[in-house]
């Protein structure tokens, strides 16, 4: 019985991952962005804020399934303790994605490493 309460979290990151871009509430982090600003009117900057997401978002239903699924819960449950954001979701994606790149390809033109020097 308590291992069963003991995934149930997850259980319940793994569904939000995997069923497809999770809706986040990105207000209350473009509102304290647009507090922070002095530029234009912090009405203006929520409001570019929250479009900037949503554009985000857009972009992110589209290449969600691009992703592997457990690249997807590993950057969920990274942002989901604070107020997230898709542009927190999407860089944590894509690093996740480009460094398994980097590994898998390796540096364009680097020589095989040099072995370790022995005494």
């Amino acid at each position: 019985m308590f291992i069963l309460w003991f995934a149930l979290p997850l259980a319940v990151q793994l569904i939000a991952a995997a069923d497809g871009v999770p809706k986040l509430d990105v207000t209350p982090s473009c509102r304290g962005a647009a507090k922070s600003g002095y530029i234009s009117s912090a009405e203006d900057r929520l409001k570019s804020c929250i479009e900037s997401e949503l554009r985000t978002r857009d972009q992110l239903d589209k290449q969600w399934v691009e992703f592997p699924v457990a690249d997807r819960t590993d950057c969920f449950a990274a942002i989901k303790g604070f107020q997230p954001t898709y542009s927190e979701l999407a860089t944590c994606l894509e690093m996740k994605r480009d460094l398994r790149k980097l590994r898998s390809d390796g540096p364009a033109g680097a020589a095989s490493p040099t072995p370790a020097r022995t005494r």
